[in-house]
């Protein structure tokens, strides 16, 4: 597929060709789903702690005597059922994170692009970088493509001056070719993506590349997992 690239003033240049196997897969919603609940569930850093009776420090000894009070009958302080006791099957420290195969999670980020693509939620910027590292220079850029709008940047290489000048503006994310994130992916409600790096992408994820082609997970046009082959029968 064809997409064209726009200058950093939001004219049309030129056109570039997507992959089919990055840009133009169908889509599966499932796949989307288990991906970014993986990497939600991943960040969890899981340390809250409650104190059941056995842990609140207290005296055991019983409030007042079993009879002849007219009150209900207590046991110690601790109780749960008492302000300042313990706390019935409350949290303990524990552990979220849940792994997902390498080939679901990069024909995940395949399908969110896709998506973006399908949608003309994807622009093809030209390549640039902001040398001064100053945020009013790149938010300057960015008036030319939506601004306001929860924008997802995607970069060629480690820009250290250009991270630095998108640190501040709220409504951008920046992300390296080789390290995207499928929450902010697919929630980023525009992605700018730099013509270096959409071709990084069609080498990256694309056949031959360090990740390439998932048969394994490969979505069928109903959204399911692609069907194997049978095998011959052994003569």
């Amino acid at each position: 597929m064809n997409s064209t690239v726009y200058s950093k003033d939001g004219k049309e240049l030129r056109t570039i060709e997507l992959a089919d196997t990055v840009f133009g897969l169908p889509i599966n919603e499932d796949l989307i789903w288990y991906a970014i609940n993986n990497e939600l569930a991943n960040k969890r850093q899981g340390n809250a702690c409650t104190k059941d009776r056995g842990e609140v420090h207290g005296s055991n000894a019983k409030p007042y005597r079993q009879k002849g009070t007219g009150h209900a009958r207590r046991g110690d302080k601790k109780s749960p059922l008492l302000v300042g006791g313990g706390t019935i099957f409350g949290p303990k420290p524990r552990d979220f994170s849940w792994s997902l195969p390498k080939k679901a999670k990069r024909q995940a980020i395949k399908v969110i692009l896709s998506l973006k693509a399908q949608s003309d939620m994807l622009k093809i910027i030209e390549d640039f970088s902001i040398e001064s590292g100053k945020t009013k220079d790149l938010a300057g850029l960015l008036k030319n493509f939506n601004p306001g709008l929860r924008t997802v940047l995607i970069l060629k290489d480690d820009d250290r001056m250009l991270k630095r000048a998108a640190a501040n503006i709220p409504w951008l994310h920046y992300l390296s070719y080789n390290r995207l994130r499928a929450h902010d992916l697919f929630y980023g409600r525009q992605v700018l993506m730099l013509e270096t790096a959409a071709k990084n992408l069609n080498d990256f994820y694309g056949p031959g590349g360090p990740a390439g082609n998932s048969p394994a997970v490969e979505g069928n046009a109903d959204g399911g997992s692609a069907a194997e082959e049978p095998k011959e029968a052994a003569e």
